[in-house]
């Protein structure tokens, strides 16, 4: 009996770890060896000097899932950088969800920049300062997609819910398989203050940090998902929605630390909103 406990609790460890391998997960794919694998494959960094930036791409795609992984931002003067860490198809009419991290001066906070693509068009940003230093530790930022909601999060808080709303002629992700994608690049031109804020490259290089990264997802192979449909609809996160709860700890977040909503930006839209945004 206790060598089944034993052979169970093993098991169970070689999963955890496994998820959490990012070495197994996820492949280098640009950098000339700026980014790197360390730690028995438990740490990934990128870094960014004045000759390049640097990225990876998951070994798998996925249709629908939970995705987490902890990120610690560029620390101190991060001007004119960007990390992004996202899910996307590939050509013309690709889908894609975005969390986009977008430096500052020192003791300025970072922007998050949210964004969602369907059949190649996004125009969706959602932008938020964060309740806390992310340059200082790492913290969790989850997406969570399902055939009804793409639901962003950070530590657990949702922070914004794009809903399938094809019925009222809004497309919404739901065919096209995703690789998760991040990069850390320069974008001088336009990510601190409108481009007014140029990379200060003294201090360089710039790195960004990943670990504890987890797929509760349904695994794209061979024109065909791992999720037959029974373990789907079984699984937590295919029917999740936000509850009561969840929905109070969004519009706080909504309320004291975003800083831009394109449903709200009517210069932008002079013919009118996007449909999705006068649906409650």
């Amino acid at each position: 009996m206790a060598f089944v406990f034993l052979l169970l609790l093993a098991c169970s460890l070689m999963t955890a770890a496994s998820a959490g391998n990012l070495d197994q997960n996820f492949q280098l794919t640009w950098g000339d060896g700026r980014a790197k694998i360390l730690e028995n494959g438990q740490l990934l960094t990128l870094s960014l000097d004045k000759a390049s930036g640097s990225g990876f791409q998951s070994k798998n795609e996925y249709l629908f899932g939970k995705i987490d992984m902890q990120l610690k931002l560029v620390p101190g003067n991060s001007a004119g950088t960007v990390t992004a860490y996202y899910l996307s198809s590939q050509g013309p009419t690709h889908d894609e969800i975005d969390f986009e991290f977008l430096g500052n001066l020192s003791g300025d906070p970072y922007t998050l920049h949210t964004n969602v693509f369907a059949q190649g068009k996004g125009n969706k940003e959602m932008q938020f300062h964060l309740w806390f230093d992310p340059t200082k530790d790492f913290h969790t930022y989850s997406i969570l997609w399902n055939p009804r909601h793409i639901i962003f999060m950070v530590d657990g808080m949702p922070i914004r819910d794009f809903k399938n709303m094809e019925s009222k002629g809004v497309a919404f992700p739901k065919n096209q398989p995703m690789r998760i994608y991040s990069s850390l690049w320069n974008a001088d031109d336009w990510a601190t203050q409108g481009g007014r804020i140029k990379t200060d490259w003294a201090k360089a290089p710039f790195t960004a940090s990943y670990r504890n990264f987890n797929a509760d997802a349904c695994v794209w192979s061979s024109g065909a998902s791992n999720c037959p449909s029974k373990k789907s609809n079984s699984a937590g996160w295919w029917n999740q929605e936000l509850d009561s709860t969840s929905h109070q700890r969004m519009r706080w977040v909504q309320k004291n630390y975003m800083i831009y909503n394109y449903c709200t930006d009517q210069k932008r839209f002079p013919q009118g909103l996007p449909p999705e945004c006068s649906i409650a």
